[in-house]
């Protein structure tokens, strides 16, 4: 492995939110383009479970950005625990996390049901009214592309089968 990843691994957990958001941003673009960063799933999965929930929205970041290399289902073994953090308690997490969704859906599509029915059951009324119609509009989103493109896949299959 590069030095260069090894260094933007470390920098994402850093306390200095500016040069972690820096190596966030060029990690998800070398997620776009190979696997190089699936086998840190397992740090992005732990990450998750911060106390910190910049480094919480930093982990399902490189989760969602990472889900279409996850060949082993990590993702499909931890998809529970990553719904969960719709409603985290800091909404800006919450708002991170439900944006990031239809990146799973679209890689993943047999999570896809599970993932529609975490949003349509989730509680928001934890949030501040001035945070609520913000979470409220991410979710009818989010909804929205991942029912958007399990239709185009059904348009899809029944184009094939003609």
């Amino acid at each position: 492995m590069s030095e260069g990843l090894e260094e933007l691994l470390e920098l994402l957990t850093l306390q200095d939110n500016s040069q972690a958001y820096r190596a966030l941003k060029a990690l998800e673009e070398m997620s776009a383009e190979d696997n190089c960063l699936y086998p840190h799933m397992d740090e992005f999965i732990a990450m998750t479970g911060s106390s910190n929930s910049y480094i919480r929205t930093r982990g399902l970041a490189m989760i969602a950005h990472n889900a279409k290399w996850d060949a082993d289902g990590k993702i499909d073994g931890i998809i529970d625990e990553y719904l969960e953090h719709i409603t985290d308690e800091k909404p800006i997490c919450a708002r991170r996390c439900i944006k990031l969704l239809p990146l799973i859906a679209k890689a993943k599509p047999a999570l896809a049901p599970k993932i529609v029915s975490a949003l349509r059951d989730a509680n928001v009324a934890c949030y501040p009214d001035s945070m609520r119609p913000l979470v409220q509009k991410d979710i009818r989103d989010s909804l929205l592309a991942i029912e958007c493109y399990i239709a185009r896949q059904r348009a899809e299959l029944i184009v094939d089968s003609l």
